[in-house]
């Protein structure tokens, strides 16, 4: 770890210039030489850093909607190539290439803080060495290290030997015991804001390497963290515990006011959309406005949830426009109530002994007819049923007759010659 964050100390001058900027504010309503002044120093920080991130979660919020738009395709790659896995994704690759989508773009946010993250490890290993680092110097060394969070030193580690740690002035449980919270918390924190997407706001409808690379992520983070944790100075588990906060945090909004099309997330939203809209009577807000907006130009497009928001808007006698509003229309509601034709009734089937009764006996049909169905029948007559006999007596004839042609032993058509021998 040390080798790698000495890869990074082009920036631990300007990571302990604001690190010692903030020191400066704090100290002045915490003291010096606490573990409140250091430690909110360290959460300024990230807060920083995270605000100069807002370009990059713009855009992987819009790769991420690029790849919601794509869906549909790679469902469609998927199926075409479900026995070629090799076809299968140089095709995914293409319609990445052509769209101009990055599937790896939900990592750049953590990619970009990479440097920080090992510039902050970079200082607080030299203050647990008792170096002077970046703009820290003696008199800001010998304050850090008296500066405890919850008993632990900033710059003590879980695996840090008792007398390492005596050297600092805390003892090695309270070192452990608060590193092993914050170690629980940080990845507590990391795998909730995995799974809160995976589960409110991904398309569970459609299977693509987006998803499985996203639930891949879920646990592999949350491991990578524990496992490293151990060897995370207390500084920098309050700097990595503070950016999982935060991009929860920033997470949840996103999922609450621009959901992903087909996610449960979605389904949540347009029904606080549509209570809201019942309340008030219109839409409410520019946001709101823009994902009728959105709505109404898929047409035929929209998916399960959009059309029954639709046809909630239509039972309150609304139709949304496609400036985002809503309207009063008398046809809508009237369709949203009426719209749907009434089912055809099937005729009662008769069992099989009653259409024999009906067939051989007239006077029984006639009887049976008026107490089943109590309506007016016609009932078969003596010349009707002579008619039903017709045939029947027609088939006898037709049967003896094939039966005389069997026995005399002649055939229809031109006879076959006998052979000589039976002359």
């Amino acid at each position: 770890m040390d080798t790698i964050a000495s890869l990074f100390s082009f920036i631990t001058t300007p990571v302990s210039w604001v690190i010692v900027q903030f020191h400066k504010l704090y100290g002045a309503i915490f003291g010096d030489d606490t573990g409140w002044a250091w430690g909110l120093s360290i959460v300024s920080l990230v807060v920083l850093i995270r605000i100069c991130l807002i370009p990059l979660f713009v855009k992987q919020i819009k790769s991420t909607r690029n790849m919601q738009v794509l869906q549909p395709k790679m469902k469609a790659i998927q199926e075409r190539y479900k026995n070629d896995k090799q076809r299968q994704s140089e095709e995914m690759m293409k319609l990445y290439k052509e769209t101009g989508t990055n599937p790896l773009s939900s990592c750049l946010p953590i990619l970009a803080q990479s440097p920080f993250f090992f510039a902050l490890y970079h200082v607080l290993s030299a203050i647990a060495s008792g170096k002077t680092i970046g703009v820290i110097d003696q008199p800001l060394l010998d304050s850090a290290r008296q500066a405890h969070i919850f008993g632990a030193p900033l710059a003590a580690k879980f695996m840090d030997s008792d007398d390492k740690v005596a050297a600092l002035g805390a003892s090695l449980t309270d070192v452990r015991v608060v590193t092993a919270i914050m170690i629980v918390m940080m990845s507590a924190s990391q795998f909730f804001t995995q799974r809160q997407l995976m589960t409110k706001n991904v398309d569970l409808t459609v299977k693509t390497p987006y998803m499985q690379q996203q639930k891949m992520l879920m646990y592999i983070f949350p491991l990578i963290f524990a496992v490293m944790g151990i060897n995370f100075p207390v500084g920098v588990l309050v700097y990595w515990l503070t950016t999982n906060v935060w991009t929860m945090g920033q997470q949840m909004y996103v999922i609450n006011q621009n959901p992903t099309p087909g996610s449960k997330a979605q389904e949540q939203y347009l029904s606080r959309l549509l209570k809201s809209v019942t309340t008030h009577g219109q839409v409410r807000g520019r946001t709101r406005r823009n994902t009728v907006k959105r709505i109404v130009a898929k047409g035929s497009d929209r998916n399960d949830i959009e059309r029954k928001f639709i046809t909630g808007l239509a039972k309150l006698g609304l139709a949304a426009q496609e400036d985002g509003t809503v309207e009063k229309s008398e046809a809508a509601l009237t369709e949203a109530e009426g719209g749907a034709a009434p089912k055809r009734q099937q005729p009662k089937r008769q069992t099989k002994a009653k259409r024999q009764t009906a067939a051989t006996q007239p006077g029984a049909a006639k009887e049976s007819g008026t107490a089943d169905d109590a309506g007016p029948k016609t009932s078969l007559t003596k010349q009707d049923a002579s008619q039903v006999d017709k045939p029947k007596s027609a088939g006898k004839s037709a049967a003896s007759g094939s039966s005389r042609q069997a026995k005399s032993g002649q055939r229809k058509g031109p006879q076959r010659p006998k052979h000589p021998s039976k002359k």
